[in-house]
């Protein structure tokens, strides 16, 4: 999308919040001086009233000028539903949607994921500074960034590299420091994008094991290579590609790696681009029992 959910919350929370205080602190004492000038001028029309009769009038008109206009009855109503999406959103958890193929077997087109947002550091929201350090990315997390090509543009893929790094994939094997990852066949996988089968692998990256595609019988195809930053940390070989981590940055692979536009291709994500570490799948409407938490 080309405008910033997170911009258009944080509008609408400081556009309720001033109205939200303006009417705490200013209108509501004034609307309540108002209702009781008001309900002391029916006096001249209840005389003679019956008692009931007479404080039903009193009330009506002490309840018509005491009630808010409708602008600031809506600002005060949604102001902490927003508030609380808000600060939910920019420091707990936010909700994703998987739009395509790259994460396969681990993630699907139309999971609907958590993210979480403070294990890497707590940041401001909009700006996106933090300003509180509270862990870094390890191999093997699922991680959510914004694409350093696009940065309006959120993506997802799994840690393969972390600062310093030398992340070596040669002929479809996966070094990392020089040590390769270790990998067990683990059956076949239906490709959906491609229309094939292709090798469903465990990797271990990590202290957990997670499932990666791969299929070794076709040969090392390369896409279109981006002129990104630190360019020269990478060297580009017929069967694959070398890179050394710089400081501050990581190195990003799908799990599906024959289908994945990565850090192979555009290079490497900036610790200020991190958005947190997806976790959990709440719900895939074609398919509810992926339902729970994923490596």
């Amino acid at each position: 999308m080309s405008w910033d959910f997170a911009l258009v919350l944080f509008s609408l929370l400081v556009v309720t919040g001033i109205v939200w205080c303006l009417d705490f602190f200013y209108l509501r004492a004034r609307r309540r001086a108002g209702a009781v000038a008001a309900m002391s001028a029916t006096a001249p029309s209840v005389a003679g009233l019956d008692k009931a009769e007479a404080l039903r009038i009193r009330q009506d008109a002490y309840d018509k000028a005491n009630r808010p206009p409708w602008w600031v009855e809506y600002c005060v109503s949604f102001f902490p539903v927003i508030l609380f999406v808000f600060a939910l959103r920019a420091f707990v958890v936010e909700p994703f949607r998987i739009p395509s193929g790259s994460m396969l077997p681990t993630l699907k087109d139309g999971d609907l994921i958590l993210v979480n947002k403070f294990e890497y550091g707590i940041r401001l929201p909009v700006i996106d500074k933090k300003i509180i350090d509270l862990g870094v990315p390890e191999r093997g997390d699922v991680m959510v960034f914004r694409y350093p090509v696009d940065p309006d543009v959120d993506y997802i893929k799994r840690v393969v590299g972390v600062p310093g790094d030398v992340v070596d994939y040669q002929n479809k094997v996966l070094s990392i420091n020089g040590q390769e990852v270790p990998t067990m066949r683990d059956g076949d996988f239906f490709e959906p994008d491609r229309s094939q089968y292709v090798g469903r692998y465990t990797e271990q990256l990590g202290p957990a094991k997670h499932k990666i595609l791969l299929n070794k019988q076709a040969g090392q195809d390369l896409m279109a290579i981006s002129d990104f930053p630190y360019r020269d940390n990478c060297e580009y070989l017929g069967n694959g590609v070398r890179c050394t981590v710089p400081a501050g940055h990581y190195f990003m692979m799908g799990d599906n790696r024959d289908n994945s536009l990565d850090s192979r291709y555009w290079g490497f994500v900036p610790d200020k681009y991190i958005v947190g570490r997806a976790f959990f799948i709440w719900m895939n409407f074609n398919e509810p029992s992926r339902i729970g938490r994923f490596q």
